[in-house]
């Protein structure tokens, strides 16, 4: 195929639309918006997008928040992912406005140096990863059907490449027992607290006998009104993740034994509640990620040494993976400081939090291009995705 761009265009694109990505940045940074509630974070991506040419297709999967923007009609088609949703307290202490950005820039780079019908360029809006919600939502509704890769980059203290993500599955555990007065009258009460807090005990004794992969952590959502009266409800809120998920449902299996003992030990009757959009991990495929790191190479990037299995988290981006073959590298925006914290957010304002957003579109960008250029290079990528459980 002729009109391949090269390296030194897309590196000029990517510098021209430098403003344009720090305003993205600065942005959402300056009014972030939590899960589900990010309507000018979308507006705002969606208009640029409109300027550049983008068909925008809002409100996809009955989110009003999630949106796709289209341009091309060849393939492959690639995806791109544009995650938008601050944290309650923290705002953009996950770097999703860098995110937002990157991708947001690597489409418009793509529409603008590809040759028509070479391939189709699709940015998707996906709200809600911080509940893991947006893309599992938007992958039920079918919005990636006809997708051939996807791809985002997300902000790190470290240039790293692969980087595994944790399965999860969220539990909700309410306990009912008997209002009494806890001095005159302890004898007729029944204590859900003493439920809620037998059951983080049998936790902690699980911990003990959980592969060390496994990580069950929670918090008391509610536990009485006074110290004076015995609480007749009270109720906890557990993550439990694990790298794969035959794994996570026996750990998670295990925890709703531990409530059910803590229920039958204090006399209460035990209410429980799961989330049915189960997180998925991370599906690796080498010889995707392998295409991002020569880019790296072709830029003079260098990659971090640290191991892919240290400080794993989850994401609703491991569905995706096991839908569609994905990469989601890390680019650096400052060293020592760790995600949702409140200096991760300041950082993403900084000098280099807007150099990694010009990295991350101009990677994500050279990575589409050597994929569309290379039918070698799909056909490899695809056996890996269908070969590898």
């Amino acid at each position: 195929m002729s009109d391949r761009p090269n390296i030194e265009q897309v590196a000029a694109a990517a510098k021209s639309l430098t403003p344009e990505l720090l305003r993205i940045v600065r942005t959402l940074y300056d009014e972030p918006e939590t899960s589900l509630m990010e309507k000018n974070s979308a507006g705002l991506l969606t208009g640029i997008l409109r300027e550049n040419g983008f068909d925008i297709q809002t409100g996809v999967a009955g989110l009003e928040t999630a949106f796709i923007g289209t341009s091309g009609n060849g393939r492959p088609a690639i995806a791109l992912i544009a995650e938008m949703d601050g944290l309650p307290g923290l705002g953009h202490a996950c770097g999703h406005n860098i995110i937002a950005a990157a991708s947001t820039g690597a489409a418009i780079i793509l529409r603008r140096l590809l040759p028509a019908g070479s391939a189709t360029i699709r940015i998707f809006g996906t709200p809600a990863e911080e509940l893991g919600i947006g893309k599992i939502e938007m992958i039920n509704a079918g919005c990636f059907e006809g997708t051939d890769f996807a791809m985002m980059v997300h902000p790190s203290s470290k240039r790293q490449v692969i980087k595994h993500f944790l399965g999860l599955a969220k539990v909700k555990f309410i306990f009912h027992g008997k209002a009494a007065h806890a001095a005159a009258y302890p004898e007729d009460g029944v204590n859900a607290l003493d439920a809620v807090i037998q059951t983080f005990n049998s936790v902690s004794a699980l911990r003990q006998q959980s592969r060390q992969d496994v990580r069950i952590h929670g918090i008391i959502t509610e536990g009485g009104i006074a110290p004076n009266i015995i609480p007749a409800r009270a109720s906890c809120y557990f993550y439990v993740r694990a790298d794969d998920l035959k794994e996570m449902e026996r750990s998670r299996e295990r925890l709703i034994s531990c409530a059910q003992g803590a229920s039958l030990a204090t006399g209460c009757t035990l209410e429980i509640e799961e989330d049915p959009r189960v997180i998925a991990p991370m599906k690796i495929l080498p010889s995707f990620y392998r295409i991002y790191s020569e880019q790296l190479a072709h830029l003079g990037l260098e990659e971090s040494a640290a191991s892919p299995d240290k400080n794993k988290g989850s994401s609703d981006i491991g569905n995706l993976s096991q839908t569609v073959p994905t990469i989601h590298p890390h680019v650096p925006i400052g060293e020592g400081i760790n995600i949702h914290t409140e200096n991760f957010a300041k950082a993403t304002v900084s000098e280099r939090g807007g150099m990694a957003a010009v990295e991350g579109a101009t990677l994500l960008a050279l990575t589409a291009i050597e994929l569309i250029f290379s039918p070698v290079l799909q056909a490899e990528v695809y056996k890996e995705f269908h070969e590898k459980k």
